[in-house]
């Protein structure tokens, strides 16, 4: 007799996605119980103070609950979208807080830390893991596409901010990002 199909993770997440989107509360506690500490970790990883990133936390879900029917199961997993949107409030949080910040060249966060392993502890050694090989593949860049990429992603800068920043023309500093993130696609791919 034929063992039945077990669901996995994005089939999963993508039931609950559709269920928060018809505001099933049960679903939506379920779907944030299961991928709240991955995007826990990513505001941490960006906002770097644990207050901010569960504020930030609170407006993802708020937004996941209110556009779930917009996520759209052929364009990705369903982590990934709600990464997507963890991201962008971080950003937006940055880049509303950019005035207060320092203007002296900062290093760029080379340790990819994401969180402590007690903010997601059966997902460490995978997280390691993964962070292990982006470490890899941004060490293969160059100097000046590793810099874009980790200011743009992790800073919030955009374009024209990176050219003033890193005092290049604004279509050079397009093209290491294009590339930069190019060659970090085509790196992690299994």
């Amino acid at each position: 007799m034929a063992q039945p199909r077990v669901p996995d993770e994005a089939e999963s997440l993508a039931a609950l996605l559709r269920a928060t989107a018809a505001k099933d509360m049960r679903a939506f506690r379920l779907l944030y119980d299961a991928t709240s500490s991955h995007l826990l970790g990513v505001l941490m990883r960006i906002l770097r103070h644990r207050e901010r990133a569960e504020d930030a936390l609170q407006d993802c879900y708020l937004r996941i609950w209110n556009k779930a029917d917009s996520y759209a199961e052929e364009r990705g997993h369903p982590l990934a979208w709600m990464m997507t949107i963890a991201r962008y409030r971080a950003l937006d949080l940055i880049r509303a807080h950019r005035e207060h910040r320092s203007t002296d060249e900062e290093a760029l966060p080379m340790d990819l830390d994401w969180a402590d392993a007690s903010d997601a502890p059966d997902n460490q050694a995978e997280t390691d893991e993964h962070l292990h090989r982006l470490n890899h593949c941004l060490e293969e860049l160059s100097d000046e596409q590793r810099k874009a990429v980790m200011l743009a992603y992790y800073e919030g800068y955009t374009h024209p901010e990176l050219a003033e920043r890193m005092r290049s023309p604004l279509g050079t500093v397009k093209s290491w990002v294009r590339r930069g993130l190019q060659r970090l696609r085509e790196c992690l791919e299994p």
